[in-house]
């Protein structure tokens, strides 16, 4: 797989994850979060086994699949989606994805940091531009309601992530991307099964909300994380939670032109800051090791 391949697909599976809030924003009222985020790991669960198990080598290769790294990264997706939930619960949806997203890249350079990896100059200020423009993009200066303990969750919640994208990143050169997917997926979605017992979940089968759901699990959970598994065959982790910065723009271009949010200055600095930022770190001319 070449570099420039793989810096598509990620941006790809960014750019659908940031269809979650248009999506979400067709379900109930009544929706809980939290049950959202577990039948999005469900859906996508199954989608992306059906998609191991029709290819052979990937089929053959759940065994090869080493069981810590595994684990981790399986833990760390299911809490990754319900820790993301209850922060912006706590936080708002503004500051708990601002802070998410942007920390999320953060933890990554810490753990390269330990490992004796020094980023060069460029790629920081290709990841500080982008964090920046996506904070200007999703906060819009709304700060009601903050707590710490939103905080705290939303923090966590990209720590999670980036966990995630570390664990999965080291089971690359053991086995095919999709049965990656499939298998961390697959225990994500099993250990927030609970979720179903404590929270009502019954409005998930009221109107169109099966059918949203349904977008939401294949394609801004199934074939994005498919993808961006795909992706971290030849991208090192904190360069593709970097690029994963290009949710907040994809969110922001939907919300402007097909929910109608207004266009102000703020959000167009912060556009173009994200894009910058982009640009910077996926033109990176030196070699880096996973």
């Amino acid at each position: 797989m070449s570099r420039n391949s793989a810096i598509i697909a990620v941006l790809v599976a960014a750019m659908l994850w940031g269809t979650t809030g248009t999506f979400q924003s067709f379900l109930p009222d009544a929706r809980e979060p939290l049950v959202v985020g577990a039948l999005r790991l469900l859906i996508g669960a199954i989608a992306l086994c059906a998609l191991a198990l029709a290819q052979p080598t990937a089929r053959r290769a759940f065994s090869q699949l080493p069981r810590r790294p595994l684990l981790l990264a399986s833990v760390a997706i299911a809490a990754y989606n319900l820790l993301f939930f209850a922060a912006v619960l706590r936080a708002g949806v503004g500051i708990g994805t601002a802070i998410t997203i942007g920390s999320a890249p953060l933890w990554v350079a810490l753990y390269d940091l330990t490992q004796g990896r020094k980023p060069t100059a460029r790629k920081l200020t290709g990841q500080a531009s982008a964090i920046f423009g996506a904070c200007l993009l999703v906060l819009s200066g709304q700060t009601e309601g903050l707590t710490w303990a939103g905080i705290i969750l939303a923090l966590a919640a990209g720590l999670t992530y980036a966990t995630y994208s570390l664990a999965s990143s080291r089971m690359s050169p053991h086995a095919p991307s999709a049965t990656i997917a499939a298998s961390t997926f697959a225990l994500a979605a099993i250990f927030t099964l609970p979720v179903f017992a404590f929270i009502p979940w019954h409005w998930a089968l009221t109107g169109t909300a099966p059918y949203t759901l349904l977008a939401l699990g294949l394609l801004s959970t199934g074939v994005a994380y498919a993808l961006y598994t795909w992706g971290l065959k030849a991208l090192p982790a904190s360069t593709a939670v970097t690029l994963a910065l290009a949710e907040p723009f994809t969110a922001w271009v939907l919300a402007t032109f097909i929910v109608g949010e207004p266009l102000t200055y703020t959000k167009l600095t912060g556009a173009a800051l994200l894009l910058l930022g982009l640009y910077f770190v996926t033109s990176e001319k030196r070699a880096e090791g996973l």
